[in-house]
């Protein structure tokens, strides 16, 4: 039963990332205005983290579809990251769209915007945890005293 759960979780967090990062792949520059709508970076790394995130976002998914283990930590790194940005966004006041999946318009949904993207990174955290308990060495060592 693990196993199916497991693989559900592998294939729902593919899915976020990949349903995240294409579109970005072919709207680079609309991403680039996102990113630098947060004003967290300077001008001369936007371009580069427009290209390198997308690109991180799709070969995580595509790790997750093929049970590298490497990509439930590039998928944990990411969530923080992405949370982080957002609460960021929100502590601050920032009026922008948050750039999480397609790139919309920067007015659509706004601040609003910016705490249900939060809401749903923090849901989508249930089953990286719950990948994460999985591969962790103390599962391993669990499961191991209970095959003897």
């Amino acid at each position: 039963m693990l196993g199916v759960i497991e693989r559900c979780s592998r294939l729902f967090l593919a899915g976020v990332f990949l349903i995240g990062g294409i579109p970005k792949l072919f709207d680079l520059d609309s991403f680039a205005k996102v990113i630098e709508a947060y004003g967290l970076l300077p001008e001369i790394l936007i371009s580069p983290v427009a290209v390198i995130l997308p690109v991180a976002e799709v070969v995580t998914g595509v790790g997750l579809i093929l049970g590298r283990k490497w990509s439930i930590y590039s998928s944990l790194g990411m969530m923080l990251i992405f949370m982080g940005v957002l609460s960021y966004g929100i502590w601050i006041g920032l009026d922008i769209d948050c750039g999480c999946f397609a790139v919309t318009d920067p007015e659509h949904d706004a601040f609003s915007g910016l705490r249900h993207a939060l809401l749903r990174d923090v849901v989508f955290s249930v089953p990286l945890l719950f990948l994460l308990f999985i591969n962790s060495q103390y599962y391993q060592q669990i499961q191991k005293r209970s095959e003897k």
